[in-house]
């Protein structure tokens, strides 16, 4: 009998044969979420750095980019150092994990798991295993790194505009630690939320409820803008706005596609449900806009979307396409009447300068989304998902109207942890750096900030220079470009 042809592969990539490819190995799952972590990290960067660096005014369109970039970069650090632990490995408190490192070959090359995410029946039976996903700890350490990332980069949007980019550098790893990794441990890792059952299928507790009241908080510590900037401040572009929100929205695919941990028929759901409450929730948000004020606002087109992709988050492969909908009429018209009707009637909401109305656009888009999750949340699809068998949303009877207080109790945690430990932090870093910048960058901006403007105003760029451009002073005072430089 004849010898069977030699296999053409390389024996370092035939399955079985190489460490490179164990037998638990799935190369479709790791290829998936490896995709779907570079589609929201694309969200941040550079999506969100185009988004914060267009929608602001032009002399903070160089800050606002640089504080997003920073975040994305200094969180990647943290994170492999010391945070992954804290939210995905032992446990060290009930809603905490143990600090350590995630660098070293021995670990990441093994196959993930997510070791406190067993859960049990009240008599001690094991109901559902640990999170075991078919690819490498190296996978789940990035997937979950650029979740982290984008929270703090959420978070900024609050503080465009006045604070102290040196405080920001502070702010950014101690949040994260102190409270970025109790939320991640307590919904995903295992912790006290995820053993009772709340439902958070893709962070709109973890990440947008938490970054929406934790900018708040940050916006009230560091103080609002100039009164010039807050009473004027345009987009400096609104196409590149458009082209950051894309990114956004897009990127979501891998945001909630990629949170069942594999390549799956949720993961599918996940992504169809998202694409249709943000499209919802947007037609709904320029509807309302055209009703009230006569005018479709692309700026508000973009935050209906937002509001749609935050609100379905928490649902995305636990809800029906019809849901998806219903989730999308009240994405485009609660966080809308919040920001335009009940933000210039509440003396608190006036107040505190949220530069990119952060607040309404996640906090409350996922507070409510968690809460409607917790709604419409369908059985079949929840035991696809969720470690606690016979899960329901309320619309479904049974112990569905349990799940809606569960997810209320969630999101109350969420809040009242990032209220307190945020304004802890807040005090901290004001001790050692003011958070707010001084009056005199506050007028020019980037230029006395970073030494760098966003846009070339002469030739090649450089300041404008009498002897270079003209010798009439007289009339290149009256033409020369009016931005906040030039004037002071």
């Amino acid at each position: 009998m004849a010898a069977p042809p030699p296999n053409p592969v390389p024996v370092a990539y035939q399955a079985g044969t190489s460490a490179a490819v164990p037998d638990w190995l799935n190369k479709g799952d790791n290829a998936w979420q490896m995709i779907s972590a570079t589609l929201v990290g694309l969200q941040s960067m550079p999506g969100l750095v185009i988004l914060y660096g267009s929608i602001v005014k032009k002399k903070w369109a160089v800050n606002s980019a640089f504080m997003a970039l920073y975040a994305f970069a200094a969180v990647i650090l943290c994170w492999v150092t010391w945070a992954y632990k804290m939210s995905f490995g032992d446990k060290l408190l009930p809603f905490w994990g143990k600090a350590g490192p995630a660098l070293g070959q021995k670990f990441l090359i093994n196959q993930a798991v997510l070791p406190e995410t067993a859960h049990y029946y009240k008599n001690g039976n094991l109901e559902t295993a640990m999170v075991a996903a078919f690819y490498p700890m190296a996978s789940m350490v990035w997937f979950q790194c650029v979740f982290a990332a984008i929270t703090l980069v959420l978070l900024g949007g609050s503080v465009l505009g006045r604070m102290n980019f040196r405080a920001w550098m502070m702010f950014v790893p101690l949040w994260l630690t102190f409270s970025y990794t109790v939320g991640a441990f307590s919904l995903w890792g295992g912790g006290f939320l995820f053993q009772w059952g709340v439902m958070d299928y893709s962070g709109g507790y973890v990440i947008h409820l938490s970054s929406g009241i934790a900018g708040f908080t940050t916006a009230f510590w560091v103080g609002p803008r100039s009164t010039k900037d807050r009473e004027r401040f345009p987009p400096n572009n609104v196409l590149l706005t458009l082209a950051g929100a894309g990114l956004l929205w897009l990127g979501w695919a891998g945001f909630n596609g990629g949170d069942p941990y594999t390549a799956n028929t949720d993961s599918s759901m996940a992504v169809l449900n998202t694409n249709v409450c943000a499209a919802t929730s947007l037609l709904v948000w320029t509807c309302l806009d055209v009703i009230f004020f006569k005018k479709p606002s692309v700026i508000g087109a973009v935050q209906g979307m937002i509001t749609g992709l935050v609100c379905i988050t928490p649902g995305a492969g636990l809800v029906q396409g019809w849901a998806a909908i219903v989730m999308g009429i009240l994405s485009g018209s609660v966080p809308w009447f919040t920001m335009m009707i009940v933000h210039k009637r509440w003396t608190l909401l006036q107040k505190v300068d949220d530069t990119l109305g952060v607040f309404h656009t996640h906090a409350v888009a996922g507070y409510m989304g968690g809460i409607l999750t917790g709604l419409f949340a369908e059985p079949t699809l929840c035991s696809l998902f969720l470690p606690v068998t016979n899960s329901r949303g309320g619309v479904y009877g049974g112990s569905g109207g349990v799940q809606i207080g569960k997810q209320l109790v969630g999101g109350a945690f969420i809040i009242g942890w990032n209220l307190v430990v945020t304004s802890i932090i807040c005090i901290v870093v004001g001790l050692v750096i003011p958070l707010r910048m001084p009056e005199e960058e506050l007028l020019i901006g980037d230029d006395a900030v970073h030494g760098e403007e966003a846009y070339a105003l002469w030739g090649d760029g450089e300041k404008y220079d009498s002897t270079k451009h003209g010798t009439d002073n007289t009339t290149h005072h009256k033409t020369s470009p009016s931005g906040a430089t030039q004037v002071v």
